[in-house]
This record gives C-alpha cells, structure tokens and sequence, in this order.
C-alpha cells in the first residue's frame, strides 16, 4: 500500500510540476506574443480556468506527501519526503500570499475594465510563478529521489 502512495502522490506532483512549467515557459509566452488584446483575454480564461482546478492539486499533492511521510516514518530515507512536504507547504503559502491575490484580480479583467498597471502586475505574477515553479520542481525531485 505505502507504494501505491509514493508512485501516485510523485505522479500527481509531477504532473502539476508539467502544467506549472507549461504555464511559465509556453503558454505565458505563447499569450504574451497574440496580438491586441488577445493576450489578456487569453491570461484572465486560464486564470479563471486553472485558478479553479490548483487549490485542489496543490492542497492534494501536500496532503499526499504528509501521509508518505507519515506511513514512511519508520523506513530509511524518509527525510527527503519530509523535506519536499515541507516545500510543497510553501508552495502553498506563495500561492495563498503572492499569486492568488492577483489571479483573482486578473482572471475578471477585460479590455474594458483593466487596470493601467495590468501588465505590472502580470509580470509581478510571472516572477512569483517562476520562483514557485522552483519551489515545487525540487519537491518533485526529491519524491522521485525517495521512491523506493
């Protein structure tokens, strides 16, 4: 059973790990490059979309870790699931702190209704994704490292 539950919670975070990394390396940049407003549009539905399905996917795959952890507690190698639960949480707390605020913001804008600063804070969100990106790629490293 605590197999399942290594392979599965480093599948779910590795797969959230790939649609992080997606966001922050392609479609950002494929949306960045549309012409006129597209763009924005572009961010705000991916905003709307992917600020529904996260939580659940972040909140999981820290919950997953704690249980390894927990079920682990008396195998070997158990402190780098430790650590990468540890790192997942602040993934979470960025989140919550940093990012969400302006997801919220930014997933109801249009043309017609954003803020001059818009692109600010888009950029703003970029450099807290890029560093959350960080954050979770090494929990995943460290899960794929402990699996047995």
């Amino acid at each position: 059973m605590l197999t399942a539950l290594e392979v599965f919670t480093t599948v779910a975070v590795g797969l959230m790990v790939g649609v992080e990394f997606s966001v922050a390396f392609v479609m950002n940049r494929i949306f960045n490059a549309l012409p006129q407003d597209a763009g924005q549009l572009a961010r705000a539905h991916g905003g709307r979309i992917l600020g529904a399905l996260m939580p659940f996917w972040y909140t999981g795959s820290l919950v997953l870790s704690a249980l390894w952890a927990i079920a682990g507690r008396d195998r070997p190698g158990t402190a780098p699931v430790i650590t990468a639960a540890a790192l997942l949480t602040v993934s979470v707390i960025m989140s919550l702190l940093l990012l969400v605020p302006i997801n919220n913001r930014s997933k109801t804008w249009t043309p017609e209704n954003r803020p001059t600063d818009w692109k600010e804070q888009m950029n703003r969100w970029d450099r807290y994704h890029y560093a959350r990106v960080t954050v979770i790629i090494a929990a995943f490293t460290l899960l794929a490292t402990a699996l047995t």
